[in-house]
C-alpha cells in the first residue's frame, strides 16, 4: 500500500491506523530519507523545508528510486523475506517517479492510494498539528506548499488505483474505505464461527467438549458470567467462571471476552493467573459489564427463591440497562474501560475478530448454561437473567449470523438442575427421578454420583430427571442445530466408560443415539463417554 497525497491529508493517521488494525508493517519515507542522510554523511535538520529539499535532490540522483531502495532494505531488515500476503504501508510517496520504481520492485502487489482534501482544510490542519510531526514546520501551509514536488503532489491522483477525499469523513471512516478498497476485510460468504450451546438447563458437559475442540481454533470466545462454571478435564481438574474452556488446551489461540459478558473482576484477574494468559492473548471488550457488591446482595433473595447461584450477573445487567439515567441507581455503572486493571486486556472485540476473519481464522463461541434457561424460552421465573440460545450468544459476542458455520447442542442423557438446599425449588423438569435409579440403571456406584454431580458454581447437589426428548427438539429448533454432542453415554451404562470407538458402545446406547438424531434431526456427531482426556468419540464430518 503506497500513500499519496498533500501534506495535511491524512496519510500519516491513515497509515498509523491501519498498520494498528491489520498489522502490517509501516514504512516512512521520513525515516528512508534520515537512514540516507546517515550513511552518507549528509546533514539533514529535522525541518520541512530541509526533508523537502533532501528529498528532491535523492529524487534527482536516482530517478525516484531511492524510495524503493528503502522499502527493499527495510523489508530485508524486518522480516528476510515478505509473502505476498503481507501487508506493508509505504507512508509516503511524492512523485510519479518513486511509485514507479515501487511496481517496477514489487509489481502488481503495489496498490496505490491517493488522499486529498480542499486547500483550507489542508491549510487549517497544518496549522492545528503545529509541530507534533517531530520536526519544525514552516509558519504557514502557502509555504509548504511552494516547494516544486509538494505543489505537483496532486497530480499522482490520476495514476492511484484509490483516491478518497478525506473531507466530511472521520479517521475511521478513511481507514474503513481502505480497507475495502484493498480487500482487507473478510468476505461476507466465510463462515467461520462455530458456537457450542447447551441444550437443557446447564451443566451438560460443555466444558469438556469445548477442551477437547479448542486446539482446532485459532480464537476462542465465551459469553455470559461467572454464574456458569465450565469444569475441564486437566490432570487436576480446573473450573472455567469467566474465560474459555479451551484456554489450556490450546495455549496458542486468542482468548476473547465480549461486549456482553458480565465480569467479576477479582475472580477474572484469579482466573488470568491461574491459567498463565498473557496479555498479547486476552482481549477484554471495553463495554463489557463489572459485577459490583451491590449485584451480590441483590441477588441473595433470588438463591432462596429461584435457586440462583446469586453471583450478581443478573442484578449488574439490570443495573446496567437503569444505569443509562445516572440517578437510576445506586451504585454507578462501571464497564471494562472504567476498571484500571482491566486496562492492559482492552480491545474492541470487533477489531479483534473483524481482524481475524480477514485471515481466515476460525472461532469457537462457547456459550454458557443452557437453551431451558432462557430469560425468554425456559420456564420463567426460574430462568436465568440472559438469553442462552444461539441468537443471544452472538448478540452478548458481536457475530453476525452470516459467520456462523455450525452449532453444536451439548445433550447430557440425563438432564439435571442444582437442587436448593433451602426448600426452594429452581424449576421444573419433565420426569424427575433419583440419583439411585441412574446408579441402578447404569451400574455407576451411587456414592460416586452424589460425589460427582453438584454444581460447579453452588457446590449444591442436583436434581436429575429422564431424556426430555421434547427439550431436544425444542433446543435443536432455537438454536439452528447443525450437531449434537451427547454427553455422559456412561450413565446409560458404566461399560461405555470404556469405549474409544463409536461401536464399542453398548448396543442399547448406539439406539439410543440414533433416536436422538433422528429427534434432533441433525446427526450425533460428537458423544462423551466420562470425564477424560479422551473422552470424547468423534464422529463429525467436518
Amino acid at each position: 500500500m503506497v500513500i499519496s497525497g498533500p501534506v495535511g491529508a491524512g496519510k500519516s493517521t491513515l497509515a498509523a491506523r491501519i498498520a494498528q488494525l491489520h498489522e502490517a508493517l509501516h514504512i516512512r519515507t521520513h525515516d528512508l530519507m534520515e537512514e540516507h542522510a546517515l550513511a552518507y554523511g549528509d546533514g539533514l535538520e529535522a525541518e520541512r523545508r530541509a526533508f523537502q529539499e533532501y528529498g528532491d535532490r535523492l529524487d534527482q540522483q536516482t530517478q525516484g528510486g531511492w524510495v524503493a531502495e528503502g522499502v527493499a532494505r527495510s523489508l530485508d531488515e524486518a522480516t528476510r523475506s515478505v509473502s505476498p500476503s503481507e501487508l506493508v504501508i509505504i507512508d509516503a510517496v511524492r512523485e510519479h517517479r518513486q511509485v514507479e520504481r515501487l511496481r517496477e520492485a514489487f509489481g502488481a502487489r503495489v496498490t496505490h492510494v491517493h488522499l486529498k482534501a480542499p486547500h483550507g482544510v489542508l491549510a487549517k490542519r497544518y496549522l492545528d498539528r503545529g509541530n507534533s510531526s517531530g520536526m519544525v514546520e514552516l509558519a504557514s501551509y502557502d509555504e509548504v506548499a511552494s516547494n516544486r514536488t509538494e505543489a505537483a503532489v496532486s497530480e499522482l491522483e490520476a495514476d492511484a488505483d484509490l483516491v478518497i477525499d478525506t473531507d466530511r469523513n472521520s479517521v475511521r471512516d478513511v481507514a474503513t474505505r481502505v480497507a475495502a478498497g484493498l480487500g482487507l476485510y473478510a468476505s461476507r460468504d466465510d463462515r467461520l464461527v462455530d458456537v457450542l450451546i447447551g441444550a437443557q438447563y446447564g451443566s451438560e458437559g460443555k466444558g469438556n467438549i469445548a477442551f477437547y475442540l479448542a486446539p482446532e481454533y485459532d480464537v476462542l470466545m465465551r459469553v455470559g458470567g461467572p454464574n456458569a462454571g465450565h469444569k475441564v478435564p486437566l490432570p487436576t481438574p480446573y473450573t472455567h467462571r469467566l474465560l474459555p474452556s479451551g484456554t489450556q488446551s490450546n495455549m496458542d489461540a486468542a482468548i476473547v471476552i465480549g461486549p456482553g459478558a458480565t465480569l467479576d473482576g477479582d475472580l477474572l484477574l484469579k482466573e488470568i493467573a491461574e491459567c498463565s494468559v498473557d496479555v498479547d492473548r486476552l482481549f477484554i471488550d471495553p463495554q463489557a459489564m463489572i459485577i459490583e457488591q451491590e449485584d451480590l446482595d441483590t441477588e441473595q433473595r433470588l438463591v432462596t427463591g429461584i435457586g440462583s447461584t446469586g453471583k450478581g450477573g443478573g442484578a449488574a445487567a439490570a443495573r446496567r440497562i437503569l444505569g443509562r439515567n445516572a440517578d437510576g441507581v445506586s451504585t454507578p455503572v462501571r464497564l471494562a474501560r472504567d476498571t484500571p486493571e482491566l486496562r492492559p486486556y482492552l480491545k474492541p472485540s470487533f477489531d479483534v475478530l473483524d481482524r481475524a476473519f480477514a485471515r481466515g481464522q476460525r472461532v469457537l463461541l462457547e456459550g454458557t448454561q443452557g437453551t431451558a434457561l432462557s430469560i425468554f424460552h425456559g420456564h420463567y421465573p426460574h430462568v436465568t437473567s440472559r438469553d442462552t440460545t444461539t441468537a443471544g450468544t452472538l448478540a452478548e459476542a458481536g457475530i453476525g449470523s452470516h459467520r456462523l458455520r455450525r452449532t453444536v447442542i451439548v445433550a447430557r442423557t440425563y438432564p439435571i438442575r442444582v437442587k436448593n438446599p433451602e426448600g426452594a425449588t429452581s424449576g421444573p423438569m419433565s420426569q424427575e427421578i433419583s440419583w439411585q435409579d441412574i446408579a441402578v440403571r447404569s451400574q455407576v456406584p451411587l456414592n460416586e454420583l452424589l460425589r460427582q454431580e453438584k454444581g460447579s458454581v453452588s457446590h449444591n447437589q442436583r436434581r436429575v430427571a429422564e431424556f426430555d426428548w421434547d427439550l431436544l427438539r425444542r433446543a435443536a429448533e432455537l438454536n439452528g442445530a447443525t450437531d449434537v454432542a451427547l454427553t455422559f453415554t456412561d450413565y446409560l451404562d458404566v461399560r461405555n466408560r470404556e469405549a474409544r470407538r463409536y461401536e464399542q458402545l453398548t448396543p442399547s446406547t448406539i439406539e439410543f443415539v440414533e433416536e436422538v438424531e433422528r429427534v434432533a434431526g441433525v446427526p450425533a456427531s460428537l458423544l462423551g463417554t466420562r470425564f477424560d482426556v479422551r473422552s470424547v468419540i468423534d464422529r463429525r464430518r467436518w
